[in-house]
């Protein structure tokens, strides 16, 4: 399902159980929606306003889906962004790359990807989700880092990676209010 509003593009694949629930979430009850412009919706909330971390906005969309943003303008005109996400049990197939010109290859065709990006060709992985400008990120595990696990292909030869959540290592947050730690000597910049 494609859709288009205000140069902010999105590909969906898949579904959403919780569809009715977000249209009212986000005050689409009176257009039709499908879930591609309700994702535009959700991404415009995010980029222009965002009440809410975008891992929450993630996972809050129940269902077995996979999408891919481009926003033409990017957030207060820094330029062109991309922002994509599979669900968590990888029901809708989603693949990346790096091509060789640098950019970023996401699609749900496995013999584009591959074609397109040689060695560094391998599945999305599932319940992540990734932005131009902030990299790959798990929507269900927000607070622990991503490890990324050499792939070999059936060949034997090492091409791109598979990403998987690393249970003991956690992205530095703010402390509470009152603490005596010196949070901004300790901030981790990665995690910006």
């Amino acid at each position: 399902m494609f859709c288009g509003l205000d140069d902010i593009y999105c590909v969906f694949m898949g579904t959403l159980d919780n569809l009715s629930a977000l249209m009212r979430q986000y005050g689409l009850t009176g257009r039709s929606t499908n879930e591609a412009l309700l994702v535009i919706e959700a991404y415009r909330t995010l980029r222009d306003r965002g009440p809410y971390p975008a891992d929450q906005v993630v996972k809050d969309l129940s269902g077995s889906f996979a999408f891919v943003v481009f926003d033409n303008r990017g957030r207060s005109g820094s330029g062109a962004a991309v922002f994509a996400a599979q669900s968590t049990d990888g029901g809708v197939p989603l693949h990346w790359g790096v091509a060789a010109d640098g950019s970023v290859v996401i699609c749900d065709d496995r013999a584009v990807a591959k074609a397109g990006c040689g060695r560094s060709y391998a599945p999305f992985p599932p319940g992540c989700m990734f932005h131009s400008e902030g990299g790959l990120k798990s929507f269900e595990h927000p607070m622990n880092r991503l490890k990324a696990l050499p792939r070999v292909d059936s060949e034997g030869v090492m091409c791109g990676a598979n990403f998987k959540v690393d249970a003991f290592t956690k992205i530095n947050s703010m402390p509470r209010v009152g603490s005596a730690t010196n949070w901004a000597a300790t901030w981790d910049e990665a995690a910006i």
